[in-house]
């Protein structure tokens, strides 16, 4: 941790030792408390948003034909001062490859690349929208990092509820499997089922009630088994959804076991109560 009279900023890493300089852009770069950290995030935000609808009008046919060089030429520059800000981060740091392998740091990596990757592989620049991840650090300029923790909840909730979830979709994808192949043999090549792939492609569209309508049965033995497709389809489209509200749930409650009254020993306090809810004594976060 790094304090600064304007600021405290929490990180891996602390502004690296020797010049004063890199300590003083440290604070800029990383902060966000004084008026330069500020400024500095909110023309890094601006850049990186007009970047992307660079990026997208750049792939719309008319402007293209008409603008294609101003959008190269905006491209290079974006990518340029994105490409000295991200070296600059990692010589203001004294653990460049903390920053290097945590998750903004391999999001700016990601943020310059498609643009050098376009001198290989025509094309690729597109993937410069990749950037819109950057603009998560708006979280840290508004004060919302206490919403990480809401967002750890629910992340959390879905690796507990990862082998259920997997067998439902096991369950799904063995029912596509069945379908797919009965719908190959009952309507054939000739009423568009030209394969067992393709048969599957539409039990999928089918059973999720999407019906694109591009391969439709034709006859009546066909059609009952799309009903009944239907009918599957709506039956299982809550049990994932009840899967992961119950496993939410249980997140929910144990989170708030966790909060604990020292005095009167009193738990199930909600995530953010300050004082227990009993006898009104001040509530240490984490203590058990």
């Amino acid at each position: 941790m790094s304090r600064t009279p304007h600021s405290t900023i929490t990180l891996p890493f602390r502004p690296a030792a020797g010049a004063p300089w890199r300590a003083r852009w440290f604070h800029i770069i990383f902060g966000h408390d004084d008026a330069p950290g500020r400024l500095f995030d909110v023309v890094l935000i601006v850049a990186i948003l007009s970047s992307i609808l660079a990026t997208v009008l750049d792939s719309v046919s008319d402007l293209h034909d008409r603008a294609s060089q101003l959008f190269y030429v905006l491209e290079w520059v974006f990518t340029i001062a994105f490409t000295a800000e991200y070296l600059m981060r990692i010589a203001v740091v004294n653990k460049p490859r903390a920053y290097m392998r945590s998750f903004f740091g391999i999001v700016d990596l990601l943020a310059v690349l498609p643009t050098y990757l376009s001198l290989l592989l025509v094309g690729s620049q597109y993937l410069l929208v990749v950037r819109a991840l950057r603009i998560l650090r708006i979280f840290r300029i508004l004060k919302m990092t206490r919403y990480v923790d809401e967002s750890n909840l629910l992340w959390s909730t879905l690796v507990r509820s990862r082998h259920k979830i997997l067998i439902f979709v096991s369950t799904i994808l063995t029912l596509v499997l069945i379908f797919g192949a009965l719908m190959y043999l009952i309507e054939g090549p000739g009423n568009g089922f030209s394969s067992i792939p393709k048969s599957m492609y539409w039990a999928i569209v089918t059973m999720t009630t999407v019906g694109f309508g591009d391969i439709t049965p034709h006859t009546m033995l066909g059609q009952m088994l799309t009903s009944v497709i239907m009918l599957v389809g709506y039956s299982i489209i809550a049990v994932p959804t009840g899967i992961f509200a119950a496993e939410l749930a249980a997140g929910m409650r144990e989170a708030r076991r966790r909060i604990r009254c020292a005095s009167c020993r009193l738990d199930d306090h909600e995530a953010d109560a300050h004082f227990c809810r009993r006898c009104g004594t001040a509530l240490e976060h984490g203590a058990d």
